[in-house]
């Protein structure tokens, strides 16, 4: 009985070495060196428990299972890091921990150039090249490549908030949204860029920020040519192309493509103005009009044409001059033959066909279908003239009043009658002069 015990020992040793797997699995391929790492195995297919725990209601297939279990019950952290203060409570964990100090990546993606600490993470990483998701949702059709993806999706159908902020009231569904919450309250932003001064709150910010360094835009539309840096920024572009509005505003009709956009409208009807300048009495409705009215005072122009001179304080600015240089006009009016460069133009345009005039006159019964028709007729109330002249005592309501008087003084006459040889420094005047032809 000892020699074979001894034999049996013998034997398992040498299969370590030889590398044999002489017990193969009656359900799957799995092939093992040694009888109880198959006994171990089946449990896998059988969904078999037998290792109870004697404190709570979990059960685990193997032994080993319930005595890693156990410390969750006793606390007990008997593993120490020499490298620094982590204690663990598996031994597990700590070879985990210690790949964190040397960098350690030894699990490596064969389809790609990923590599991992952790085995696990590189079988969660496999499922982006094979597209499996066997987490499903048996509340609806969502599934997920990751249990823990599933439970964070779970809360989206049970509203469960149990994660509470202890310095205001507010309340989340998971443990890390909290956490990227309480750095509004200490204002902390560990996540440093090494290419700027920019820092961030979470971790996730840095990650984007740097794609800016980098130009990367790994997100790439399916239905165009158009590619993004962040998967949010492509969610919101694809709007464009489905036309969906599921953001409806509560207090009219509107609907919106995104969120935020619903935000900024939900202000018009409140009118609160938070964003305040500390340079004027100016207030926002929103923080980026707020950063855009601050460049009026620095004078800062940071977007450059590389085809001319100019520069904007906006890079909507700079979009909209760009046109002047290609010429492009891709707003098309559906009604006449009429193109613009700007939708803006076109939809101010559509009004000439609607004859709608949203914009009313508070002083008198007149209505314009322009924002900007509004503002020149209200100098025709106040009676100011803001726009002098540098060359006399005139000034004028309009700032295309001012152009035309220019050319009193330049003598210029860019108006020219293409019927005769005759030119004039405003348009009205060619007006009148052409009916001297007809």
């Amino acid at each position: 009985m000892q020699f074979s015990k001894k034999n049996g020992y013998l034997r398992r040793d040498i299969m370590t070495h030889t590398r044999e797997k002489s017990f193969q699995c009656d359900l799957c391929d799995a092939a093992f060196s040694q009888k109880g790492g198959l006994k171990r195995h089946v449990t896998t297919h059988t969904g078999e428990k037998p290792f109870q725990c004697d404190l709570c209601e979990a059960a685990f297939s193997l032994k080993n299972g319930l005595k890693r279990h156990m410390v969750t019950h006793t606390g007990e952290k008997s593993f120490k890091c020499n490298l620094c203060d982590a204690t663990f409570s598996q031994k597990s964990s700590l070879k985990q921990h210690i790949l964190t100090h040397t960098g350690e990546k030894p699990f490596k993606c064969e389809l790609c150039d990923k590599a991992f600490s952790e085995k696990g993470n590189l079988r969660k990483h496999m499922m982006t090249h094979t597209g499996e998701k066997p987490f499903k949702c048996e509340l609806c059709d969502k599934a997920f490549s990751q249990q823990h993806n599933l439970k964070y999706h779970m809360v989206a159908h049970t509203g469960e908030k149990p994660f509470k902020c202890e310095l205001c009231d507010k309340a989340f569904s998971h443990k890390s949204t909290l956490k990227l919450h309480i750095v509004n309250h200490t204002g902390e932003k560990p996540f440093k860029c090494d290419m700027c001064d920019t820092a961030f709150s979470a971790k996730g910010g840095l990650k984007q920020h740097m794609m800016t360094h980098t130009g990367e835009k790994p997100f790439k539309c399916v239905m165009c040519d158009k590619a993004f840096s962040q998967k949010c920024s492509l969610k919101q572009h694809m709007v464009t192309h489905t036309g969906e509005k599921p953001f409806k505003c509560e207090l009219c009709d509107k609907t919106f493509s995104q969120k935020g956009n619903l935000k900024n409208h939900v202000v018009t009807h409140t009118g609160e103005n938070p964003f305040k300048c500390d340079l004027c009495d100016a207030a926002f409705s929103r923080k980026r009009n707020l950063k855009l009215h601050i460049l009026n005072h620095t004078g800062e122009k940071p977007f450059k044409c590389e085809l001319c001179d100019k520069a904007f304080s906006r890079k909507g600015n700079l979009k909209q001059h760009m046109v002047f240089h290609t010429g492009e006009k891709p707003f098309k009016c559906e009604l006449c033959d009429k193109a613009f460069s700007h939708k803006s133009n076109l939809n101010q345009h559509m009004m000439t066909h609607t004859g709608e005039k949203p914009f009313k006159c508070e002083l008198c019964d007149k209505a314009f279908s322009y924002k900007s028709t509004l503002k020149q007729h209200m100098v025709t109330h106040t009676g100011e003239k803001p726009f002098k002249c540098d060359l006399c005592d005139k000034a004028f309501s309009l700032k295309k009043g001012l152009k035309q008087h220019m050319v009193t003084h330049t003598g210029e006459k860019p108006f020219k009658c293409e019927l005769c040889d005759k030119a004039f420094s405003q348009k009205s005047s060619l007006k009148r002069h052409i009916v001297n032809h007809t």
